[in-house]
């Protein structure tokens, strides 16, 4: 988001260590080194998830034995979500190299890239997994992409984020799977500026958003609503584990692996298996909000170790998208939105305005950590019903 005008007194910086800057994040801090925030947080958050070398297989084979266990009697094991790109494919590949059943869940936003489709159909294919696809009303979506798109704020991706985990829990709670793997890890998802993004699982926030600026009822739309975050993770609970954070995850070597056993074909960036992400990423952040994502990502490859700073800083010089793929993208989506060019303009050129101008569930957050204080004695009084 373009705050740096809401801070006209403040000397540019960047840090030393990986390539934010103050543009990025206009409060972030740096140490006697000129190493910012991120750095140490980013060691903060490893040394919390990263299990060292001595520990990691142990604990490992401890999780996916009780994931097994877990899963006795029942048709599936655990969940995982496939959106067609790297983490969440390497996911469903350890997973059945572990020998775990899985539920390969996918939701079907309307903006899946060809590629993305037959990447998603030789996983499914090749791990020989079961694969549940939840195609979300298409009017319904595109009314609360457009919602968000006239609010002005940042995190448009929270639409798609959101459905996406409401789905995998709703699979889990109906086929009685008590774990989902997912694809989040630290080695190359921790670092992000707090104002690019909005809190993922907020169905209060989506509300209020849709109510202000939607025009079509809300009626199918996953939602991680109160029933999902009570019933399916505190009362069956439910859990998603990161596995990625149990394994060595170099990001290059993933890439090469999927590609020669599951025939994975790489799409060019971050999450670009969704054309809207490419178009959002590669043309709306940067235009309207000043936000160019790869510098977050970048970081954390510097951070573990994966790329150099050098080569970061030159990777940035390079367009954030092929321009002619952003044209087309562009041409695409206004098309899809129902939307003649004046129109997607206009809603370009309004001033981004924050997410706390709308409502959220965070004023409940009280309440919800007092219920979830409660979940292990509940689950207990479940698993001897149960018994």
């Amino acid at each position: 988001m373009k705050l740096s005008s809401k801070y006209p007194q403040l000397e540019y910086r960047q840090c030393t260590k990986c390539v934010l800057d103050t543009n990025d994040d206009p409060s972030m801090t740096f140490d006697m080194d000129g190493v910012c925030n991120y750095y140490h947080q980013y060691l903060e958050m490893a040394d919390k998830y990263l299990p060292n070398a001595t520990q990691r297989d142990a604990l490992l084979e401890q999780k996916i034995d009780a994931i097994k266990k877990d899963g006795t009697g029942k048709d599936y094991d655990a969940v995982v979500g496939l959106s067609g790109g790297v983490d969440s494919t390497y996911v469903a590949l350890l997973a059945k190299q572990f020998g775990l059943r899985v539920l390969g869940v996918h939701l079907d936003n309307g903006w899946n890239s060809e590629l993305a489709v037959k990447n998603i159909e030789s996983i499914v294919t090749k791990l020989d997994i079961d694969l549940f696809t939840y195609v979300i009303d298409w009017e319904e979506f595109r009314d609360i992409q457009m919602a968000f798109l006239r609010s002005s704020v940042v995190d448009i991706e929270l639409v798609t984020d959101h459905a996406i985990f409401a789905t995998l829990f709703q699979q889990a709670g109906k086929h009685n799977i008590r774990h989902i793997l997912n694809g989040t890890n630290v080695v190359t998802e921790t670092t992000l500026p707090p104002h690019w993004i909005w809190h993922k699982t907020d169905h209060v926030h989506i509300k209020d958003i849709h109510q202000k600026f939607g025009r079509v009822p809300m009626k199918t739309y996953p939602l991680m609503n109160w029933k999902v975050k009570r019933y399916y993770q505190q009362w069956k609970g439910i859990q998603s584990w990161s596995i990625l954070n149990f394994v060595p995850y170099k990001k290059s070597e993933v890439k090469q692996r999927i590609i020669e056993e599951l025939h994975w074909r790489d799409y060019g960036g971050k999450h670009y298996e969704s054309i809207f992400t490419r178009f959002y990423q590669g043309y709306i952040l940067p235009t309207k909000f000043g936000i160019d994502k790869r510098k977050a990502h970048l970081s954390d490859l510097i951070f573990s170790g994966q790329m150099s700073r050098e080569d970061a800083l030159c990777e940035l010089q390079k367009p954030i998208c092929d321009v002619d793929q952003i044209e087309q993208d562009r041409e695409f989506v206004i098309k899809k939105f129902g939307l003649s060019e004046a129109q997607f303009n206009d809603l370009m050129c309004e001033s981004p305005r924050p997410h706390s101008d709308y409502a959220t569930e965070l004023g409940f957050f009280e309440q919800y950590s007092f219920l979830s204080c409660l979940r292990r004695p509940l689950r207990a009084v479940r698993d001897r019903l149960a018994a």
